[in-house]
């Protein structure tokens, strides 16, 4: 682990949390998923290169799945 994946993983968990009460307070499961997801995942993934490709691609998710 890297001081920027160190760094990354805190930005993540901050638009995560950020999502989840988003998504909380207007119910809706999509943004309140992902927010969910992007609290969680940095603890799995060890490569910086795979963190920033997943949480940009959960942090675009809700923007393309509007449900």
């Amino acid at each position: 682990m890297s001081e920027t994946w160190l760094y990354l993983s805190v930005l993540f968990g901050a638009f995560g949390l950020a999502f989840f009460v988003y998504g909380k307070k207007q119910r809706a499961v999509v943004p309140l998923l992902c927010g969910l997801a992007l609290m969680i995942f940095p603890y799995f993934v060890a490569s910086t290169l795979l963190l920033i490709a997943i949480g940009v691609a959960l942090i675009a998710t809700p923007y393309f799945l509007r449900a």
